[in-house]
């Protein structure tokens, strides 16, 4: 398969392509890892249940479904650099709209802020991640993406721990006077003055990414045309399929990012509910999702490190599919932190899938590259729909079972895209 490159002399003139999305990838690391700390702070502030509170990974994850495919069409019009601008202003807008759901203390129009900011991380996903993908050889895309998920991850390690001790600082003891309140007047009091935290947290968030919406505006980073038909090493044009969903890599792909996400949301976002399910106090399960962003990071210097070199991106996928498996089965046989230990491990296992998966399934698309990769970031909507399937299950197993159950076939599927899935077997 040839690639579409950059040219020798304008990749050195453009020195800092990798620079510059690597500080995309670290911005919406940044912004989607606060749901692990949303999550219990709704639930808290709103006064929610699990099923509500999870909500917040829905509203936001259901942005990608809805919105990856006009931001192809938008792609067409603005190119890649463009869309990466407008999809940091769009961010902006969702991160301001926190401020009057925190005065009001709407649960609602917090899920609305959250869809809006998840409207504009699907601009600039269906942006970012092929640019980074096709901006070398596709062979290597896989260590690439790992060079931009530790960017990614190592934000979305920050990010819990920063507005947690923001947000969520003395929470258990607020839930526990919570508990003893019996004038509602005073309740209101209190559940107002702990929605206000999030206000100054997110009016920063907003500055920084209108600054850097500007930046990428205005910034060195070459634009690159996947539009055009691919060529054959002896100069033909490579004819090119007549539908996209003939590209078997892609529509079996787009099924195994959906499953993805959703493991990952489930180890990322869900483990400080999993953990206060086992008995754990919030001031303790606040910063279990940076346990698995760490784990994260881990995993992505060792596909820095060994992929394509030791590995190929297949086998990489294939060992962390496994690896997936292994771990969410000893999650379910052993207890407490020990459990919530391996829980956090998952993010070992997950860190590769993303870089293999995405390269694996845009392979050999041509001019479908952009539509292709719409459909790829509409598969993230799996972590609003895997952690709505965990809680439904939790309602008539424990935890752990339904943890267990919820992991178990994802993870089935993508050891199955590792193996055959991924190769592109239909007729043209």
């Amino acid at each position: 398969m040839t690639t579409i490159e950059l040219p020798p002399q304008q990749i050195k003139k453009n020195a800092n392509p990798i620079v510059i999305i690597g500080s995309l990838f670290f911005v919406f690391g940044f912004v989607t890892w606060l749901n692990g700390t949303l999550i219990p702070f709704l639930q808290l502030a709103c006064q929610l249940n699990i099923s509500q509170a999870l909500l917040v990974t829905s509203a936001f994850y259901m942005a990608y479904f809805f919105l990856s495919l006009p931001s192809s069409y938008i792609l067409k019009k603005t190119g890649f650099k463009n869309g990466m601008s407008l999809g940091l202003f769009v961010m902006a807008i969702g991160a301001l709209i926190f401020i009057p759901a925190a005065n009001t203390r709407v649960f609602p129009l917090f899920l609305i802020g959250l869809f809006v900011q998840g409207m504009g991380l699907s601009l600039l996903q269906t942006a970012s991640n092929p640019y980074i993908t096709i901006v070398g050889p596709i062979e290597s895309a896989a260590q690439r993406i790992s060079i931009m998920g530790i960017c990614n991850k190592a934000a979305g390690a920050l990010s819990p721990l920063i507005l947690s001790t923001l947000v969520l600082k003395g929470a258990q003891g607020i839930e526990n006077q919570l508990k003893t309140i019996t004038n509602a007047a005073q309740k209101e009091v209190l559940l107002n003055d702990l929605a206000a935290r999030v206000i100054v947290p997110y009016i920063i968030i907003a500055v920084v990414l209108v600054a850097l919406a500007l930046l990428i505006k205005f910034s060195s980073l070459p634009e690159i045309d996947t539009d055009k038909e691919q060529v054959n090493a002896d100069g033909t044009t490579r004819a090119s399929k007549s539908n996209i969903f003939k590209h078997r890599n892609l529509s079996l792909g787009i099924i195994c990012i959906f499953l993805y996400v959703g493991v990952e949301v489930m180890a990322g976002d869900v483990i400080g509910t999993y953990g206060k399910s086992l008995g754990m106090s919030l001031d303790q399960t606040k910063i279990f999702t940076s346990y698995t962003l760490a784990s994260m990071v881990v995993g992505y210097i060792i596909g820095i490190l060994t992929i394509p070199k030791y590995i190929s991106q297949e086998k990489a996928l294939m060992v962390s599919a496994i690896v997936g498996i292994v771990f969410s089965v000893t999650a379910y046989a052993t207890h407490s932190y020990v459990s919530v230990a391996f829980i956090a491990l998952l993010g070992l296992a997950n860190s590769l899938m993303w870089p293999a998966i995405f390269p694996l399934a845009i392979k050999g698309l041509g001019k479908y590259t952009k539509l292709g990769s719409a459909l790829l970031v509409m598969g993230i909507a799996g972590g609003a729909v895997v952690p709505q399937v965990y809680a439904a299950l939790a309602r008539s197993f424990t935890a752990q079972l339904a943890f267990l159950c919820s992991m178990l076939p994802c993870y089935a599927y993508i050891l199955y895209y590792a193996v055959a899935g991924h190769k592109d077997m239909a007729s043209r």
